[in-house]
């Protein structure tokens, strides 16, 4: 259900999107539906609360020998950018945290805290080490989290850009900004 919800909203927009359309694209009727949720707002939140752990694990994820700060952040921005590509993560930007109840925004704000807190802490390690040159981490951590994000805005699954293009070439014009001189 979650998945067939995530691209219709993607795709439609949340407010465009009923439940009805949810059910028929299913198969199954609306209170069939009911019967797994209590509304469309849970279901959103379903899926950019499973979106946001997607980009949490993506920024977790280092492979083994990255060493330096700068090979940490360029293996996360790698990852990330690949997950933001996906309809859960897509839907993260795509719509607006108002659209959630006061619970579901507070947790939604949670959990892009700890992937801001993740990146920064690598931004850090990378000036720490020497490896990016120094800046705020407050600032290039949010440019860098903001550009990875807007792929969600603008990238089509049935274009012409590969998520593993978009994932390389983002990588590159981003750290070239960054990288130590």
């Amino acid at each position: 259900m979650l998945e067939t919800a995530v691209a219709m909203f993607n795709e439609k927009g949340f407010r465009a999107t009923s439940l009805d359309d949810v059910a028929k694209q299913l198969g199954v009727t609306k209170p069939t539906v009911y019967q797994y949720v209590s509304g469309k707002e849970e279901i959103l939140f379903d899926c950019v609360k499973r979106g946001l752990e997607m980009i949490r694990t993506a920024a977790e994820t280092v492979p083994e020998g990255r060493h330096t700060g700068r090979d940490r952040l360029e293996a996360v921005m790698h990852s990330y950018a690949i997950a933001m590509t996906k309809d859960f993560c897509r839907c993260v930007t795509r719509i607006a945290d108002s659209e959630l109840s006061a619970d579901s925004r507070r947790e939604f704000r949670r959990l892009k805290r700890e992937i801001d807190a993740l990146l920064r802490e690598i931004v850090q390690s990378g000036m720490d080490d020497g490896s990016l040159q120094h800046g705020d981490p407050r600032i290039i951590t949010f440019t860098l989290s903001g550009a990875l994000n807007w792929i969600g805005r603008w990238y089509e699954p049935s274009g012409q850009m590969s998520p593993e293009f978009i994932a390389s070439n983002m990588v590159r014009t981003l750290l070239g900004g960054l990288e130590r001189r």
